[in-house]
């Protein structure tokens, strides 16, 4: 070809179809056909270097390539790792310290980046970048892990039996027509112009606008919504607290959703079964809680059967799934600015398999300290079951 230009051309019109073997045999074959100092006119026009064109020259005079190769056996830049053998050993061992051997790692109280991750091996003497540290990590299975809420502190031993004691339970009173209901107060929420965790859809840019700091002094008024979720009707009624989560609370709230839903629901129920978590205001170690629930009982008539999930297991408490996760849902990215908006957005809580909430505002003061004497302990007609009579009693009315 007479021309540089030319020869730009040619080569940029077959580059497309050419493999990386073949771009290096063509451009060898063409150097080879310029004769004297057409290695650096192809490697101008072309783009390869003068050393992959020496060494295309020379694969011209020698046997073939296997199909499918590229290059020769051994050819091109060799593995970092296999350079460097105790790279991959030693970004283990910095990465699971504690699992490796090495609790005195200094990265045992650090960030992991990649970044701090390739200055350290580089300062062991095994220079990396952090690039081909995160290529590295993701071959040896690892990714980004954020931490995940699963461990709720160890497992009773009777953990298991307990579940099937109260699942035996729960259907047997929803068999013979009772009411069975699962209780507990839900996280209390910050009334104001407080940030409410979740997005919802918006006009780009008319989001609204909160505080930009959360350290709310005892002035700030909280919520505290205690629900009651009626397992065989699949509805909730949720009593919003203003003052504290206490024993006297949690019964208050048991006793308005029967006076507001109950009675009329189960005219003729002797029985009430309550399944509630093992600790909070309506724990089993709190003397006031079963204190009000005979009251309750006293009131009402009805004889309470009271099942406690074991120690961890809150969230496996119906109230918590079924009513509550539905509830944070429907308020998502709202702020909480007053009692009336969460009364609101609690009552508007809707799921496609038809959960109702009913909804109520208890401005009434519970006050905390309350302690129930062993003489006025002795007065509950407490029943303790054979299993675990600690978790599972039953309190009678007294008349």
């Amino acid at each position: 070809m007479d021309t540089d230009a030319q020869l730009a051309q040619y080569f940029a019109g077959m580059w497309p179809h050419l493999d990386e073997h073949a771009r290096r045999l063509v451009a060898a074959s063409q150097a080879v056909e310029l004769g004297y100092g057409g290695i650096s006119r192809v490697s101008r026009a072309c783009g390869l270097s003068r050393v992959t064109l020496i060494k295309g020259v020379e694969e011209l005079q020698a046997a073939p390539l296997a199909p499918g190769r590229v290059r020769r056996e051994g050819g091109g830049r060799h593995a970092l790792t296999s350079n460097d053998p105790g790279l991959a050993p030693a970004l283990d061992g910095m990465v699971e310290p504690t699992a490796r051997g090495d609790p005195r790692s200094p990265l045992r109280w650090t960030c992991k980046s990649a970044r701090t991750l390739a200055a350290e091996l580089t300062a062991r003497h095994h220079p990396v970048s952090h690039t081909k540290v995160t290529q590295l990590l993701r071959e040896d299975g690892y990714s980004l892990q954020g931490n995940r809420k699963t461990e709720e502190g160890g497992d009773h031993p009777d953990r298991d039996a307990q579940f099937r004691y109260i699942n035996r339970a729960v259907k047997q009173a929803l068999r013979a027509g009772e009411p069975v209901i699962s209780v507990d107060t839900k996280k209390k929420e910050l009334i104001g112009n407080y940030q409410n965790q979740g997005r919802q859809w918006r006009q780009t840019g008319t989001a609204d606008k909160v505080n930009g700091h959360d350290f709310p002094g005892p002035e700030v008024p909280r919520a505290y919504p205690y629900g009651i979720y009626d397992l065989g009707r699949n509805a909730g009624f949720v009593n919003v607290g203003t003052d504290h989560d206490t024993g006297a609370f949690a019964v208050a709230s048991i006793r308005g959703w029967w006076r507001a839903e109950g009675r009329r629901l189960y005219p003729r129920v002797r029985q009430l079964l309550i399944t509630a978590d093992g600790g909070g205001s309506n724990g089993w170690r709190l003397r006031l809680w079963k204190w009000e629930l005979q009251g309750l009982a006293d009131q009402t008539g009805l004889t309470l059967a009271v099942c406690h999930f074991p120690p961890g297991t809150s969230k496996w408490n119906k109230v918590e799934h079924r009513l509550f996760s539905f509830i944070s849902s429907n308020w998502r990215g709202e702020p909480l600015r007053d009692y009336e908006t969460v009364v609101r957005l609690i009552a508007g809580t809707t799921t496609a398999k038809g959960l109702t909430v009913t909804c109520r505002l208890d401005h009434r003061k519970y006050p905390v300290g309350r302690r129930i004497t062993d003489e006025e302990f002795a007065h509950v007609n407490l029943k303790p079951d054979k299993f675990h009579g600690e978790w599972n009693y039953t309190i009678l009315p007294r008349n």
